[in-house]
């Protein structure tokens, strides 16, 4: 007899392949992916139609038959490299929607940070001025104890008051001034002298060390200098005076007492 010719009858491998596609796809559908990924899904099914189709007619002309039963991985391979573009396009629109939302928190990074910073100036200025409201004008030279006042001692004048403390004792501005002398000095062994903004000039003898030069600015609380027991000096104090514009010497006790300084009892 002769071997049978024309289409085999029987279900299509390939036409099983292309349902579990379409149910593939409507499973996807369902759960609500992204436009995009539909229509990449609707794209990728009628390519699988396409190559379906194709191979059927192959099927009719009695060459395709054997290419799809020896092949049969080759249809599965089609039907699913079909199916997975589906998720790509859904995760791209995913990356983009985050690289959105990244640029667009960077960009209100910068603008957040600029505001907090400029408030935090803004605080700063403002501590600043009220320190500085609350600095007092005048401040007392040194802690520690009056021992000598302005006047005749010992059958000599002595021309300033005298605040006794262990060497280093940290000697500060009375005001604000202007340093105009630092060093040596006859008799005191090592003064500064502060000229204030009045004209005004304070002097400060005996120091031990000088923490400013000629022509530096300071305020009043700020260290010029520390207590020492350099000139001629019966032991660790600093001899502060105060000069007029014209070179006069006055007492210093009255004058920081106009200032609000207070010095307490002598105590020789």
């Amino acid at each position: 007899p002769a071997p049978p010719t024309g289409r085999q009858t029987g279900p299509s491998p390939l036409r099983g392949r292309l349902a579990v596609a379409a149910v593939a796809a409507g499973a996807l559908a369902t759960a609500g992916h992204s436009l995009a990924g539909l229509d990449a899904l609707s794209d990728t099914s009628s390519t699988t139609a396409e190559l379906a189709l194709a191979s059927e007619r192959g099927t009719d002309r009695g060459a395709g038959t054997s290419s799809v039963t020896d092949s049969g991985s080759t249809g599965l391979d089609a039907a699913t490299s079909g199916v997975l573009p589906v998720i790509a396009p859904a995760a791209a629109g995913t990356a983009s929607s985050t690289s959105s939302s990244s640029e667009a928190s960077s960009d209100e990074g910068p603008g957040q940070r600029s505001a907090i910073a400029k408030a935090a100036e803004r605080s700063a200025a403002r501590a600043r001025a009220a320190a500085e409201a609350a600095r007092p004008d005048f401040v007392k030279p040194a802690d520690g104890r009056f021992t000598s006042g302005f006047g005749a001692r010992w059958g000599s004048s002595h021309r300033g008051i005298d605040i006794a403390g262990p060497i280093g004792t940290p000697i500060v501005s009375v005001g604000d001034g202007t340093v105009i002398e630092s060093g040596p000095a006859s008799g005191f062994g090592m003064w500064v002298k502060v000229q204030l903004e009045d004209g005004t000039i304070n002097v400060y003898g005996h120091v031990n060390r000088s923490y400013v030069e000629e022509g530096q600015r300071v305020r009043a609380g700020e260290e010029i200098a520390e207590i020492g027991n350099r000139g001629r000096s019966t032991g660790p104090h600093l001899h502060f005076e105060v000069w007029t514009e014209g070179g006069g010497k006055i007492n210093p006790l009255p004058w920081l007492a106009e200032r609000g300084i207070s010095l307490g009892g002598q105590q020789d």
